[in-house]
């Protein structure tokens, strides 16, 4: 492909492609860049099994110029069907690893700097889990926040296979991966090359505010992440999880949820068009402008 007639190269994302599902695949199959220079973020739930994330991935990087992937807590399943049935943190190196092979950068690679239109912009995939800490109304601990989702029926699907060995409690592993990425956050900050965050589940916990079942909220995110846009200098945040697609600012930083999701969430035909433009801003809304504010249903909930 001639770069001198195409469009200017930019960086994109998307999130929640589910690829095992045959209608997700077929329009995954149809995720190309516009020049050969592109770049794509993946900002996790590839797919349940390793080999599917594999493939997945693999179409990726045999056509962007670079792939950054960021784990959702769908990799991290061990479900019962799949042939790798490693738990916990040895699953998340086992992808990690895997991601290396494939020339696919992880949240334990150096970041790297887009330097295209837009730029620069310091790219920083992150794992950073959940802790139990955003619960639904009246629930003023972590098992009055569970008792709440199994009383209405809406327990996340990671209670039964996202394991977090070694840590004691995902929470535990959530405090881990909090302090690492802050620590290589801290290191990177540079007012000159602003970070572009990618997290699977979002930084700010207003995002869940529209979702139809507030119990759900609990395996949404962590408090402790809640100033990092404000604490470092941010040129916006990527994330997914909650299926609800749309554009919203926050302190004056851009917030973009880019889930392709289930195809019953697709019928109203408010989504979205895949992959999301983030480098340049696909949109020009200015500061404090939203996006869509469409109730969703979130990713697991079962």
């Amino acid at each position: 492909m001639s770069t001198a007639r195409s469009p200017e190269r930019a960086l994109y994302a998307v999130s929640d492609l589910h690829a095992a599902i045959p209608s997700n695949r077929t329009l995954v199959d149809g995720i190309r860049p516009r020049t050969e220079d592109d770049w794509i973020v993946v900002a996790g739930d590839v797919a349940e099994h390793v080999e599917d994330t594999r493939a997945t991935l693999r179409l990726l990087a045999d056509r962007f110029a670079r792939v950054v992937w960021v784990p959702g807590n769908h990799e991290l399943w061990s479900a019962p069907d799949d042939p790798v049935q490693l738990r916990g943190e040895q699953r998340y190196r086992h992808l990690v690893a895997m991601c290396r092979e494939l020339g696919v950068l992880t949240p334990e690679d150096p970041f790297a700097v887009w330097d295209g239109p837009g730029g620069p912009v310091t790219v920083a995939p992150l794992f950073v889990l959940y802790d139990y800490t955003w619960r639904p109304p009246g629930a003023a601990t972590q098992q009055e926040a569970l008792d709440a989702a199994y009383e209405a029926g809406v327990v996340c699907s990671d209670e039964f296979m996202l394991h977090p060995d070694p840590y004691p409690s995902r929470g535990e592993w959530c405090r881990a991966r909090v302090a690492y990425s802050e620590g290589r956050l801290a290191a990177a900050a540079d007012p000159a090359a602003p970070l572009l965050m990618v997290n699977h589940f979002p930084l700010v916990r207003q995002p869940t505010d529209v979702m139809w079942y507030p119990e759900f909220v609990q395996w949404c995110g962590t408090d402790l992440t809640a100033d990092w846009h404000r604490r470092f200098p941010t040129a916006a945040v990527v994330y997914g999880h909650l299926h609800i697609p749309r554009t919203t600012w926050y302190d004056g930083v851009r917030f973009e949820e880019v889930s392709l999701g289930y195809p019953r969430e697709r019928k109203n035909g408010l989504r979205r068009p895949i992959p999301r433009r983030i480098v340049p801003a696909e949109t020009a809304d200015a500061a404090g402008a939203g996006g869509t504010t469409r109730p969703g249903r979130p990713a697991g909930a079962r």
